[in-house]
């Protein structure tokens, strides 16, 4: 395709639906689908009937962490009439202290700094749907291949190679074989390295630290990757993904922070399309239902799913200088990033969902604007509402365990000695931030060593 884009950067974040997190942006574009400024609220009733109205006001940190695995999305999305998500929150919280508003509540106009400034001033799509109604490896891995041959669940801290070998044909094997440059920059794990392909050392070379993306962003633009991808901090120290527990304003820094750094090299910023993107809803309420689609191929599904069903909408924002601001209300999945990078790039196909699927090509223009802002704030203008401190969660997340047991089998692919091994296995036993010192630490082993590899 003849457009002007020559980098696509792609920041995925976590948890949040689409009226979470922008359905306030109706009150600017009256042609959002998203929460109306005026009128009666939508509605979700818990076990006794009590009923809890779409509200703003969402907590910058949620204590609870709403369940989004496969069983709860079905039954949130109640048949098409999304009306479950208060009852499937009460029945995994069913202290009477819980607040069960907060899957029902979202972030007025004008809180989220970063993600609400580029949604005033770029294109919105407003009917971007999560891959599957599930957690969040498997979304995340259709957003690298098109696919998650099969699985709609998430691996414990115990990684089953003998259930959970992401051994699909991905992405990053169709820009190596089309000698497109590409990076992946990651905040502490990077779930990617889950894909069998992504463990081979010419492909482990390429990916970053995230701090790293600083300086290449400030270098000349035909030294920046043609495709880049972002993994936020996934733990604390330094969370910053959106995933309850964490506080929403780290999340509004990290993106703030790759805007500007793009946006601050005017070559490489009159060459990009930055990509704001969640992976799933994370259990927060969103009143479109998800619409049918196609099996991305022939696995027979987890559970019993079809794959025949997108997931609940979630936040995604088209960032580019040949982006109109607006409002583009086609229907996406994590596919048609997929679609648009094959079209692109002639990358061949990626299985039958991306096959179909609709691409945002139609978006970018020709004519370069100069209206767009030359930074975006991390923090909000005003006065930040004062919340109690959430406390550090007892355990790890689902989401975190797994990360965890990728990380004891790329530590069973590194010549470590036995005595680290030893002390690290006894070190997990310590409590979570230990289990997540010692994540990273595997991780680093392991991109260390397959960069001598590749050296060798």
């Amino acid at each position: 395709m003849a457009d002007p884009i020559k980098h696509v950067v792609v920041l995925m974040m976590e948890n949040r639906s689409f009226d979470h997190m922008l359905g306030c942006m109706q009150s600017k574009y009256p042609n959002l689908e998203g929460i109306p400024p005026a009128g009666s609220p939508r509605i979700n009733t818990d076990k006794s009937g009590k009923a809890y109205p779409q509200a703003p006001g969402a907590a910058r940190q949620v204590a609870s962490d709403p369940s989004h695995e496969y069983t709860s999305v079905l039954t949130q999305i109640a048949d098409g009439g999304m009306s479950g998500f208060v009852l499937d929150y009460q029945t995994h919280f069913p202290d009477p202290a819980t607040p069960l508003g907060e899957v029902m509540k979202y972030h007025d106009r004008g809180t989220l700094p970063a993600l609400h400034t580029l949604a005033e001033n770029f294109m919105i799509c407003d009917r971007w749907f999560s891959s599957l109604p599930g957690p969040t490896w498997p979304n995340r891995l259709f957003v690298h291949s098109g696919t998650s041959i099969g699985k709609v669940t998430m691996p414990d801290n115990v990684l089953n190679l003998n259930w959970h070998w992401y051994d699909q044909t991905t992405l990053y094997d169709r820009l190596n074989a089309a000698s497109i440059s590409w990076r992946i920059y990651y905040g502490d794990v990077p779930q990617s390295l889950v894909l069998v392909d992504q463990l081979e050392p010419e492909n482990a070379i390429r990916y970053s630290k995230f701090k790293d993306f600083f300086g290449d962003a400030a270098g000349m633009e035909a030294d920046f990757p043609q495709y880049c991808f972002i993994e936020p901090s996934y733990n604390d120290p330094g969370a910053n993904d959106d995933h309850p527990p964490y506080d929403v304003m780290n999340g509004q820094k990290l993106i703030a922070d790759v805007y500007n750094a793009i946006r601050a090299n005017p070559p490489l910023w009159n060459s990009t399309l930055l990509l704001i993107l969640y992976d799933e809803h994370g259990g927060f309420y969103d009143h479109v239902s998800p619409p049918k689609t196609v099996a991305p191929d022939n696995r027979p599904g987890e559970l019993g799913f079809a794959f025949d069903q997108l997931g609940p909408r979630v936040p995604a924002i088209l960032v580019s200088p040949y982006v109109a601001a607006g409002v583009l209300s086609t229907v996406f999945d994590h596919t048609s990033l997929l679609r648009y990078l094959s079209d692109k790039w002639n990358l061949g196909p990626l299985g039958a969902r991306t096959a179909q699927a609709n691409s945002f090509a139609a978006a970018i223009g020709t004519t370069l604007r100069t209206d767009t802002p030359a930074v975006i704030p991390a923090m909000p203008t005003g006065a930040l509402v004062a919340q109690a401190p959430v406390p550090a969660p007892a355990t790890l997340s689902d989401h975190q365990q797994a990360l965890l047991g990728l990380s004891h089998l790329l530590e069973t692919m590194t010549a470590t000695n036995a005595a680290t091994v030893a002390a690290r296995n006894k070190q997990v036993l310590s409590g979570p931030q230990s289990q997540v010192d010692v994540a990273v630490d595997r991780v680093e082993d392991f991109l260390s060593e397959a960069a001598q590899k590749a050296e060798g």
